[in-house]
């Protein structure tokens, strides 16, 4: 039965001109991500990733620590993340997010946009959360007998594909999303009887180094 790592993109560009580019703090994580699936004896391993840079970049270097630097990877916009920008954005009522806006500032404001959108009555939420297990069911249907697979994806994601396995309420995702550490790692098992959790959020391979311990 194959395990589903999905391991959340390394820390990107929050403040810069573009978000979706990996900081040189977040190819690290990447690298110490996929160095730990390696210990672990991840087997045989199926790339995933979203379609944004942070996702395919993350996917690539973990890819890497297998000895694999060019991966074929399993490229779905479905484990793409929701745009938190754009959120806060309109419930501000302003267009972009100003500069000199902090990372602390920009939670406070997704916080609220979030539960707005969760609890909202357009449906909106509720095709983005089934989108994500879809996802997650269709990459392990690729993932060949006596392998696993690794999937490089966002907090967003994870924490609606955890809430609707362990179908917690919709309110629980904005607690998920906010706890998510970059580079950690979320496994799922995909067996007869479905899939299941096994871990979520998991960070301790960034633990013990110096400045690897983010959240945006």
């Amino acid at each position: 039965m194959p395990v589903i790592h999905l391991v959340r993109h390394g820390q990107a560009s929050f403040g810069s001109d573009d978000y979706d580019v990996l900081s040189p703090t977040g190819r690290q994580q990447a690298g110490l991500a996929g160095a730990e699936l390696v210990r672990r004896g991840v087997r045989t391993p199926v790339f995933g990733s979203g379609t944004l840079a942070r996702q395919r970049d993350t996917a690539t270097i973990v890819a890497g620590e297998f000895g694999t630097p060019n991966p074929d990877l399993i490229i779905d916009a479905r484990w793409d993340e929701f745009d938190a920008h754009a959120l806060v954005s309109r419930s501000l009522g302003i267009p972009g997010i100003p500069h000199e806006m902090t990372s602390a500032e920009f939670q406070v404001h997704l916080d609220k946009a979030f539960i707005a959108w969760v609890e909202g009555t357009d449906g909106s939420w509720a095709e983005f959360s089934d989108g994500v297990i879809g996802a997650l069911a269709d990459f392990a249907a690729r993932v060949p007998k006596g392998c696993d697979g690794i999937v490089a994806t966002s907090a967003g994601v994870t924490a609606a594909m955890v809430a609707r396995l362990l179908e917690t309420s919709p309110a629980s995702v904005i607690t998920l999303n906010k706890v998510s550490i970059n580079a950690s790692i979320t496994t799922v098992l995909s067996g007869a009887r479905g899939l299941t959790l096994l871990t979520f959020n998991d960070h301790a391979h960034v633990l013990g180094h110096e400045g690897m311990l983010t959240t945006r």
